[in-house]
């Protein structure tokens, strides 16, 4: 293993990091699988993928890097209206359809009766807040998420801030400056792991602001990642990335928010640093590739799901054989449906997005 001095304009001289393309990919995956494991397990000391909710941590780590390894030296050239265009465009179709798909999802569970409560006027209200990512946790019966039609675009409303601070202010920031405010965020990060007991908050009202902690410590650790090129050279291949992100999902719960903290501080900085400089086979590479392309659809459609298998779960208490066989269709059938809205929605939207409105 050895370290390689890359500069920008080599970096930029690749279309992609594969194996981090991959990885991307398993992320999603392994969130999909702890958002089944979740339901099932409420104590989640029983729970083999407890720390799932970790590659939220490894996304916005990962989002920091791209985002510096993209836009550092050309945020100047298309100016902030084509910066915003671009991240509208690229996040923004997915929020939609995550909304809407969250919303038949909930008029029309086939486990559960319409909740009462819920006026049309509501409805509209929740669902436009969800459309244009305004946090609303008014759903009692969904724990007050932020988002209750679509849980996860909690995190995609922290990525849109993080976003708007980076082309307003992190961009033009040196190394110096950046690291001290890195430093702060650790600091901010292990206090709310200290005072919670965990690094899971950010998705509901009571623990909104542990998700600008969250983003703000490992966003900022991705830039660094790239700003300093700690680019690790090695022989580990997509295969070899994916077991050392897997064991950050599958650590012993009984490590709590210690080792929750190191992995966020240490660990996954490290594997986008490893991931960056690794070597992937053409074979690999597809597979890479394809994996990348259902990430963020899978991860953005696959709740409507949840909140149905949580009804299902609760209401039909069925046993553990019939409950694997849900899941284990459920990993199937949702990275299926997530191509298919990549294919067919999402890839076919941006395209026309991006010759209306510009590069």
């Amino acid at each position: 293993m050895q370290m390689t001095n890359l500069n920008a304009g080599t970096l930029k001289s690749k279309h992609h990091f594969e194996t981090l393309d991959g990885m991307r990919g398993v992320a999603a995956l392994s969130v999909v699988l702890f958002h089944f494991m979740e339901i099932v397990y409420s104590d989640f000391s029983k729970n083999f993928i407890a720390h799932g909710f970790l590659a939220v941590d490894f996304f916005f780590c990962l989002s920091g890097f791209v985002m510096a390894y993209a836009y550092d030296d050309r945020l100047d050239k298309i100016g902030l209206q084509g910066f915003f265009k671009s991240r509208l465009i690229r996040l923004h179709p997915l929020v939609i359809f995550g909304s809407v798909l969250g919303l038949i999802a909930f008029l029309f569970d086939p486990f559960g009766a319409f909740p009462e409560g819920y006026s049309a006027g509501r409805i509209a209200l929740i669902f436009l807040a969800s459309m244009f990512l305004i946090p609303y946790p008014v759903m009692e019966e969904r724990f007050f998420n932020l988002f209750g039609l679509n849980a996860p675009s909690w995190s995609l409303f922290w990525e849109y801030i993080a976003n708007i601070v980076y082309a307003l202010v992190l961009v033009r920031l040196n190394r110096r400056v950046l690291t001290v405010l890195w430093l702060v965020a650790a600091v901010t990060l292990a206090y709310v792991g200290y005072r919670s007991e965990s690094l899971v908050g950010g998705w509901a009202g009571s623990n909104f602001w542990d998700g600008g902690a969250r983003i703000a410590y490992s966003f900022l650790a991705g830039i660094l990642v790239f700003r300093f090129n700690l680019i690790l050279k090695s022989g580990l291949g997509f295969l070899g990335m994916t077991i050392l992100l897997l064991l950050a999902f599958i650590m012993p719960f009984s490590w709590g928010w210690i080792g929750q903290l190191f992995v966020v501080l240490a660990y996954f900085p490290m594997l986008i640093s490893l991931g960056a400089g690794a070597v992937t086979g053409n074979l690999m590479k597809k597979v890479c590739t394809f994996s990348a392309d259902i990430s963020y659809p899978l991860y953005m459609t696959h709740y409507a799901v949840m909140w149905m298998f949580f009804k299902f779960f609760s209401e039909k208490k069925p046993g553990m054989p019939e409950t694997t066989t849900v899941i284990l269709g459920g990993l199937i059938i949702l990275p299926a449906l997530a191509y298919l809205v990549m294919k067919y929605y999402d890839v076919p939207l941006r395209k026309y997005l991006r010759s209306k409105f510009g590069k």
